[in-house]
């Protein structure tokens, strides 16, 4: 079994059209069912699931998109 890790950032994707906007960037990297935007978060929260990628890539990529992002929280779930 692979270990996959969940990362939590705090992001300003703060509605659906960011959402909507940031989407192709991260599914070129995650698959679209591994990450989603807690958008009524006050902090904007994006977890991802993954094994393959890093916490900078998602990183890059959010910030490539246009947006502000930072980790919050990085957990081994199996």
């Amino acid at each position: 079994m692979e270990n996959k890790k969940q990362f939590q950032f705090k992001t300003n994707i703060n509605c659906s059209g960011c959402v909507a906007a940031v989407k192709p960037h991260l599914d070129k990297l995650i698959n679209s069912e591994n990450w989603q935007v807690e958008t009524t978060n006050k902090d904007k929260i994006l977890s991802v699931i993954t094994n393959e990628v890093l916490e900078e890539e998602i990183i890059k990529t959010v910030q490539k998109a246009g947006f502000k992002i930072e980790i919050l929280k990085s957990n081994d779930v199996g």
